[in-house]
């Protein structure tokens, strides 16, 4: 039997849907009408729209969450990106701040030791340290500065703090320094407040030197400040050397032992002065004496103009007196 023995009759069941299809089209046109004539129907629109508000949030859900997942994934990357270029900048600027640093530093030194040159007249020399020696058998300095520039043995080497030590050795070149906390070197000072003349000597420590043989009855304290003393001729006194930090007795108890902070700053820096001697200027004679110095070779004194009169002198009797009569009266007040 054919599927298609009844083509053109129609079906009872598609009939019936579509006169629901046309009432629905019917119904509707009717409410159109109506909502536009009246409004009737927005109250009712309302409602429905409130109702329906949960699902229209459910439904958008996830665009939402997509949207907002892609937004997040470009923000981490541009977050990372700006993380490393700040992270490079932070290097580079934490370098830049580190040189200036060190130029501050070292410019600081060079202003401190232009300022200890100037504060004593000084006639200096600058010289850079070209290696230094901190062994504690070895306390030297090698100076990138020698004969050719005019250093010879024997100058006092300071810096902005105080007495550094002196020229042991020279090359065309280079010169080496004994460091004050050399084991071999001792140097005559005295304390500035007291003018008590001791002897500092090195221990071989950067930052300590030691004072012997101080009488137990002398003027020395915790705190003071002790320089050079010039004796011996070999520094230049009024250096200052350093400052007592500790007083103890020795091993005799007959004198005490001081520990002495070096004023200079012997493991830093990169620059010294050396003093040299400056040029003595020869004695001129006295310029020839003019005006009174005639009388005073003639044997006339002078009296100064402004000197005061000779009370040893009597003074002239009044006018009557040499008479034996009394003196006059002298008028008292204005004479009309």
């Amino acid at each position: 039997m054919s599927s298609f023995a009844n083509p053109a009759g129609p079906r009872p069941g598609d009939v019936a849907g579509t006169l629901r299809l046309l009432a629905y089209l019917a119904l509707s046109v009717v409410l159109i009408v109506l909502d536009h004539r009246g409004g009737w129907l927005a109250q009712a629109r309302a409602t429905a729209g409130v109702v329906v508000q949960p699902l229209w949030q459910l439904a958008g859900l996830p665009s939402r969450l997509g949207q907002t997942m892609r937004e997040d994934a470009a923000t981490r990357a541009t977050l990372a990106e700006d993380n490393r270029r700040l992270r490079n900048e932070l290097l580079v600027m934490g370098a830049r701040q580190a040189r200036l640093q060190v130029e501050a530093d070292e410019n600081a030194r060079l202003r401190g030791l232009l300022g200890a040159a100037g504060r004593g007249r000084l006639d200096v020399q600058l010289a850079p340290i070209l290696d230094i020696d901190l062994d504690p058998a070895r306390q030297r300095l090698l100076l990138n500065a020698g004969a050719s520039e005019g250093v010879r043995q024997g100058q006092s080497v300071i810096d902005a703090g105080g007495l550094l030590g002196q020229i042991i050795a020279v090359t065309p070149g280079t010169a080496t320094v004994l460091l004050l906390t050399d084991l071999d070197h001792a140097v005559p000072v005295s304390v500035s407040r007291s003018g008590v003349r001791l002897v500092a000597y090195g221990i071989g420590r950067s930052d300590r030197l030691e004072l012997r043989n101080i009488p137990v009855s002398s003027d020395v304290v915790v705190g003071d400040v002790v320089v050079t003393s010039g004796l011996g001729g070999r520094f230049p006194p009024g250096f200052p050397v350093g400052t007592i930090l500790e007083l103890r007795p020795d091993d005799s108890h007959a004198f005490l032992v001081g520990a002495l902070e070096p004023a200079a700053q012997l493991d830093r820096g990169r620059d010294v002065l050396l003093l040299r001697e400056q040029p003595r200027t020869p004695l001129r004679p006295a310029p020839a004496a003019t005006g009174n110095a005639d009388a005073v070779d003639a044997g006339a004194p002078v009296p100064p103009a402004s000197a005061p009169p000779d009370d040893t002198q009597p003074a002239a009797p009044p006018a009557g007196a040499a008479d034996g009569q009394p003196p006059a009266p002298q008028p008292q007040g204005r004479t009309p």
